[in-house]
């Protein structure tokens, strides 16, 4: 394998929902997206008291592109107009397709509410291409027991297998588009080779700690954005680290967003906003405190 070289380093912003620690490393200032990964918000690490008022995203809709939740401590209900309900323990991933259309609630349980505790959660936007776009919703949610660890670098790391193949291993979610996607730990001083073909759009996160690639020393908090000039990134752990790691095919087609819905056209997002009005996304039936 040919390792590809570091393009750029962005930083994370600070945009605090509420009481929520919230960084946002894309979009941000020279980064609109990196397609087809559009979006990213690091909330936490954090710990709430008890008798706290949990996470504040209550009833919303989404169409036209894929969430995916990292729930690295603490744990997530999810509730969506497509009759999926579930609880996701710390370790534990949740894969929603928005597609045509449907509304979601991700709120904290009432265990957490009363008793509080360290949270510490990632959500990704992904995009659909237009053939794509307006495909059935659905929801897979993953503990963590659920999800493959396998061992790299001698044994000073691990890649948890969310989707796409690795090391001879194949991930729980068959992702529409083909994305990979993995959250990588290492040890400091762990060194791994982790393969990016170089026709694929890398996403590289760094969650928490330090790692170096090539010659440059990237901290928490920051996202990488590499050059097409090899299949692998070669990484090293300066500290202890996790790493939020995925790859997937460019979509190249025009991106326009509103809120919460991503289509491709301003007439498409137009029809979005009237059928979101006119009741469509409601599905199985409308989530309590949505006024569709």
């Amino acid at each position: 394998m040919t390792a590809r070289s570091l393009s750029k380093v962005h930083p994370a912003y600070r945009d605090d929902i509420a009481d929520l620690t919230t960084r946002r490393p894309v979009p941000g200032p020279g980064l609109e997206q990196i397609d087809p990964f559009l979006f990213l918000n690091h909330h936490g690490p954090q710990t709430y008291p008890p008798h706290n008022g949990g996470l504040p995203f209550g009833p919303h809709p989404h169409r036209g592109f894929e969430t995916v939740t990292f729930i690295l401590t603490g744990n997530l209900a999810h509730h969506d107009t497509g009759g999926h309900e579930s609880v996701i323990e710390a370790g534990g991933v949740q894969w929603m397709t928005a597609g045509s259309g449907l509304i979601h609630a991700e709120i904290s349980p009432p265990s957490f509410k009363q008793a509080g505790g360290p949270l510490e959660i990632l959500q990704l936007w992904v995009n659909l291409p237009g053939r794509l776009k307006m495909t059935e919703p659905a929801y897979t949610g993953l503990q963590e027991n659920e999800i493959p660890h396998l061992a790299i670098a001698g044994g000073q790391g691990a890649v948890s297998l969310i989707s796409g193949d690795f090391d001879g291993a194949t991930g729980p979610i068959r992702s529409l588009t083909g994305v990979f996607m993995s959250i990588v730990r290492l040890a400091a001083q762990a060194r791994v080779d982790l393969p990016a073909p170089a026709d694929r759009a890398v996403l590289l996160y760094i969650v928490s700690g330090a790692i170096s690639i090539g010659d440059s020393v990237v901290q928490q908090w920051h996202l990488v954005t590499m050059a097409e000039d090899g299949d692998s990134i070669s990484i090293t752990a300066e500290t202890d680290a996790v790493l939020l790691f995925g790859h997937a095919d460019p979509i190249g087609e025009p991106v326009v967003s509103h809120g919460p819905f991503v289509m491709n056209t301003r007439e498409e997002i137009g029809e979005a906003i009237r059928d979101y009005q006119a009741g469509k996304f409601n599905g199985k039936g409308a989530l309590a405190g949505v006024g569709a």
